[in-house]
Formats: structure tokens, sequence, C-alpha cells
């Protein structure tokens, strides 16, 4: 039973095309020891089973439809809708354990300069085999540099995440033009404005699949240099120089690896080139490395 002198929790769902999987995160949104909480599922022009299946619950969740529009602008369209003074994020194909709600409100009421946290997660495949799993950063002090050098470092991702809803009207929302980067952009944009923690339980379970978006080389590429640098004014000046570069060299050799193994010699080697010029001291061993690797044909 909800407590009503709790902190409601605003919790949004995108579902496209999920008939498959949504029943499950939903049912675990439904099982969670918190009870102040609205769970607001935007279904994204489904052509499938997802509506039928959403009205089946009737009114134990909302359901926003809307024209396919994409994630981003579905979170957004759950965001704008939420009531609640926080809001979490799971997506259809993941699931949260029951504590997960209430683990993050208690951190959060007890921490009021967090603007987000996350908790750890396990990160599994299809069968439900364990991939790995995704545990807190070690530095939560200096997040916002941790996040420009290290993008994945909020544990468990977006399915992970709680926000305090007013800081959308300081940072924004998600940037519906960054398709597959959408969540570490809104977290840099975060971490530049206040703090943020990590609760180390895994209370949330992660799925990665082939299809993924983040499996598309060419869309994370092009959005994650695009976030690196649109969002390069937030760093402290200290660290608009050398640092930066040092980061975006990072992201070109992290896809120059991807790019080599799927036969794209060009892009593999332009970028590898494009991170030497840019952190010749920092990334200067690893790119030569690469150069050579590349050239000798060995596995990377």
């Amino acid at each position: 039973m909800a407590d009503n002198s709790a902190p409601l929790v605003s919790v949004v769902t995108p579902a496209y095309n999920v008939a498959w999987c949504v029943a499950r995160a939903i049912d675990s949104v439904l099982a969670q020891d918190y009870g102040q909480r609205e769970l607001i599922v935007v279904n994204d022009g489904s052509t499938d089973d997802t509506g039928r299946l959403l009205r089946g619950y009737g009114a134990a969740i909302t359901v926003i439809d809307q024209a396919n529009r994409g994630m981003s602008a579905a979170r957004n369209a759950g965001i704008r809708a939420a009531r609640g003074a926080y809001v979490a994020f799971l997506d259809a194909d993941d699931r949260w354990l029951p504590e997960k709600l209430s683990r993050q409100v208690e951190l959060m009421e007890r921490r009021p300069e967090l603007g987000f946290c996350s908790t750890a997660a396990r990160v599994e495949n299809e069968a439900g085999a364990l991939l790995n799993l995704w545990r807190c950063p070690r530095d939560h002090a200096d997040i916002l540099a941790t996040l420009f050098a290290e993008n994945a470092s909020i544990a468990g991702g977006c399915s992970a995440v709680m926000v305090r809803k007013a800081l959308f009207d300081r940072v924004g929302l998600f940037d519906e033009r960054l398709g597959g980067f959408e969540d570490p952009d809104l977290w840099l944009r975060l971490a530049a404005v206040s703090a943020y923690a990590c609760v180390d339980e895994v209370l949330a379970v992660i799925l990665r699949r082939e299809k993924s978006v983040s499996r598309n080389l060419d869309t994370m590429r092009a959005a994650t240099l695009q976030s690196l640098r649109k969002n390069r004014a937030l760093l402290p000046p200290p660290l608009r120089g050398g640092f930066w570069r040092d980061c975006l060299a990072g992201v070109y050799t992290d896809y120059a690896k991807p790019a080599y193994r799927a036969g794209r010699l060009s892009l593999a080697y332009a970028d590898t080139l494009r991170a030497l010029c840019l952190s010749p001291l920092g990334r200067g061993r690893l790119c030569l490395g690469l150069l050579r690797d590349f050239l000798l044909r060995r596995p990377v």
C-alpha cells in the first residue's frame, strides 16, 4: 500500500513493438516494495500487440499513445506527463528487483545535493545468461570528468537511473538528435549542475541484444562525437583543452576497433590517425599499436 507522505516516483517506459517483453518490465514495476509511484508507458506507434497488452493493465498504468518518433521522444513525452518529484526510467526489455525504487528514494531523500542516482545492474543476454555486472563508478565526486572520459560510467544505464524532476527545467530533456547516445548526453548535463551517487546493489537487470541501438556503429559514433563537442563548455576551463581532446581521441580509438573488426579498414585507420593527432602524448602508444595491428591483420 502506498505511503501518501512519501514522494511520488514517476516511472517512464518507452514501448515500440515490445509485446514480447513489456509485461515483464511492467510487472517488475508493479512489484516494487515502494508504493508511491506511477508508471507511464509511452506507446511509440507500435504495430504489434503492444497497445492491446498495455490496455489490459487498466488503471494500474498510464498509457500515452503517439506516432513513432523514437525512444528519446517517447521518454520525453513521459517526462512531460510525470507528476512525481522523481523520474525513473525503465526500458521495455529490462526489469527491476523489488527494492530498486525504495533504495534510491531513501538515498535521494537523505542527500538533497544529489540530482540523480543509479544502481548496479546485472547484464544478461537473450538466453538469460550473465554477461557482466555493471558496477558503480569508483569516482562519484568528479562524475562530470569521469563521464567525459568513460561514457558508460553511470551504472545500469537508463534503466537504473532516477532523476529529480525539477532538474529537467534546468538541463532540458533527452536530446532527440543523438540516436543511441541520448542517455550519456543527459547524464553529462545533469552532472554539470548536480551531484551523483550510486546504490552498490544489483537492483536492475539489463538485456543486451544484437539488434540494440548500441550495436549500430555509425549511429553511435556520430552521436558520441556530437555530444562530446556540444557539451565541452560544461567542463571546468582547465579541462577544456588537453583533457577534452584526450577524451575525444578515446572515442575515435574506441570506434576504430569495431570498424576494423567489421572490415571497414579506411574508417579504422582514419579514426586512429585522428586520435593520434588529438592526443599524441596521451594516446600515442595506443594509436601506434592499433595501426600496427591493423597493418598486420591481427585481431583487436
